[in-house]
């Protein structure tokens, strides 16, 4: 598909969804789950759709870990091992992802998110303060950096709140703390992805730049209130998206299934 077979009134409403994925992504992650359906829907094949939501999300984790940085929430030097692996992991991610159909993540993910979304709302207390840590930087870095980005290399949505999680409890971090964290190894994953996305020729550039602005714009937005309101807005957002990720997910593969389960008691 060529950029050229686009209209402007797509790259609009392309525009407008990646500043809403921007925002929610940097707070909660899960943003993939908005402009990877909003790709689809315009006709772009699965491969290039994943390429180009990897270029765009380059923007997200961009700004906010920019703006994590400079606040001081993140110490990256310390994470440089995490970040290392987590680009390695997407690295081999992204290169499998062109060779295979990564519908196997797709079946198994609904299950990972749900789980994230029940731990957030069934544990009150998690992430309101730093605890002590349970892994090390090597052994952090090759479970969850690696472990996760090869993911996000793959299929890529919800990364975000996997990486949070894995700061809340391996590494102890409170809820603000892990989520700013998250966003610096979710920039390293999208840009060790996006090589090699770009290396296969599948990346739209141009509908993938217009996506780029507008998940900057929301990432800037999402990171300020992340840092001012913490744990109150991250817990409930975490649990939000959490579940409206899996019903989306369930949806989308077992559609057919819901509807005449629905149709037959109703």
């Amino acid at each position: 598909m060529e950029w050229s077979s686009l209209s402007l009134e797509i790259y609009g409403f392309l525009f407008l969804v990646a500043i809403v994925a921007g925002f929610i992504d940097s707070i909660a992650g899960g943003g993939g789950l908005l402009t990877i359906p909003a790709l689809l829907s315009v006709g772009v094949s699965p491969v290039q759709t994943l390429a180009t939501s990897k270029l765009q999300a380059v923007g997200s984790s961009f700004s906010a870990s920019l703006y994590f940085i400079r606040r001081k929430a993140v110490d990256w030097r310390s994470q440089r091992f995490a970040i290392f692996m987590t680009m390695i992991g997407a690295m081999l991610g992204a290169l499998l992802v062109q060779f295979m159909s990564p519908d196997f993540l797709r079946y198994l993910l609904p299950i990972f998110v749900i789980l994230i979304g029940l731990y957030f709302l069934l544990v009150p207390n998690i992430g309101a303060e730093d605890r002590q840590h349970r892994l090390g930087p090597v052994a952090f870095g090759c479970l969850a950096g690696c472990g996760i980005g090869f993911y996000d290399g793959v299929f890529g949505p919800g990364a975000g709140s996997f990486f949070a999680l894995c700061y809340v409890m391996l590494c102890g971090y409170n809820l603000a703390k892990a989520t700013a964290h998250a966003k610096v190894l979710n920039f390293a994953s999208n840009i060790g992805a996006l090589g090699f996305f770009i290396i296969g020729g599948q990346v739209l550039w141009l509908v993938g730049c217009v996506m780029l602005i507008g998940q900057m714009i929301g990432a800037r937005l999402g990171a300020g209130l992340v840092l001012s309101k913490g744990q109150k807005l991250i817990r409930p957002m975490l649990v939000t998206i959490s579940f409206l990720m899996s019903i989306k997910l369930l949806y989308d593969h077992h559609g057919d299934t819901i509807r005449s389960w629905l149709a037959f008691y109703f």
